[in-house]
């Protein structure tokens, strides 16, 4: 009877674990369920992993509460390529998928810690900026109304960028409602800004607080490590720039902007630049020293 006893909490437990087990896809499988309409909650881990397998039993209780508070599906990517997509330090990594755009998770791992940091983020919390709002939106020339901004430069054509999106958004939904936090193309629609900023190369990530730029040296591009610059660690830079006042009309209607303008687009347009003006100057080289026309005179009869 003892023995028959054993035998049911064994298979009991059998089937606990079972059902409490997440959902396993391989990449083909994960990548058909991102780009599908749903938002997606998905754990990346690999073998001989500790860590890996803490995440996967706490995600495992509390998948049904995230489908009931999110909507959203839960599965396990186990050995996945994809990760370097999504998070440059590898596995675990905890993500969260609202209509395809991604927030990796940073906190403990726990249950009622992942459950709050996914519900308070439900939407991406990074401003994307350009040009026409920076300043607008940023006043960061003067440092007068919209608080601190935590400013991420990039571009399409860098890898890295790409790999640093999700955990972007995860340093804005840690700092909402404390710190701004946006990202904006430099060689897109932010290009003029970033000029003005000394923008350099992408990735790029500035600090802007009271009319200064505090520029993030650090190459360790995490959450925990961005975080802690813009809540302190920024002042550990003791020299901070001043922030350039926009330019003018007069300074985007400049020479030389206009010719970095018709530069982008290759060697002829600044070749049929370069024929209209040498035809204006010689125009006006041969109206200034065209020989006067003489006066003729009559003379009266005496």
């Amino acid at each position: 009877m003892y023995f028959y006893k054993i035998i049911g909490a064994i298979y009991l437990l059998i089937i606990a674990v079972c059902c409490a087990s997440i959902e396993r896809v391989d990449d083909s499988d994960l990548i058909h369920i991102l780009t599908g309409e749903g938002d997606v909650v998905a754990l990346f881990t690999k073998g001989n992993c500790a860590e890996c397998i803490e995440y996967e039993n706490v995600v495992a209780n509390i998948q049904d509460d995230i489908k009931q508070s999110l909507g959203a599906s839960v599965v396990q990517a186990h050995d996945s390529n994809l990760i370097h997509i999504y998070d440059p330090s590898r596995e675990p990594a905890l993500l969260y998928f609202r209509r395809g755009i991604p927030i990796l998770y940073y906190g403990a791992i726990n249950e009622d810690e992942i459950l709050q940091f996914f519900s308070d983020n439900r939407e991406p919390g990074v401003k994307e900026l350009s040009d026409d709002n920076f300043e607008h939106l940023t006043q960061a020339s003067t440092g007068a109304t919209t608080g601190d901004w935590f400013v991420f430069f990039y571009s399409a054509e860098c890898v890295l960028c790409q790999r640093l999106y999700a955990i972007w958004e995860s340093v804005g939904g840690k700092l909402k409602r404390k710190i701004n936090v946006a990202r904006m193309n430099s060689l897109g629609a932010g290009v003029s800004t970033a000029k003005r900023l000394k923008i350099e190369e992408a990735p790029e990530f500035i600090f802007l607080r009271h009319g200064k730029i505090y520029r993030y040296s650090s190459k360790e591009y995490t959450p925990k490590a961005f975080i802690e610059f813009a809540e302190a660690g920024y002042l550990k830079n003791t020299h901070p720039e001043n922030v350039p006042q926009p330019s003018s009309l007069l300074d985007e209607l400049s020479i030389g902007r206009v010719f970095d303008y018709l530069n982008s687009y290759g060697t002829l347009p600044l070749a049929f630049m370069g024929a209209l003006i040498v035809l204006f100057l010689l125009f006006i080289v041969k109206y200034l020293f065209k020989a006067p026309a003489k006066k003729t005179t009559t003379k009266k009869d005496k």
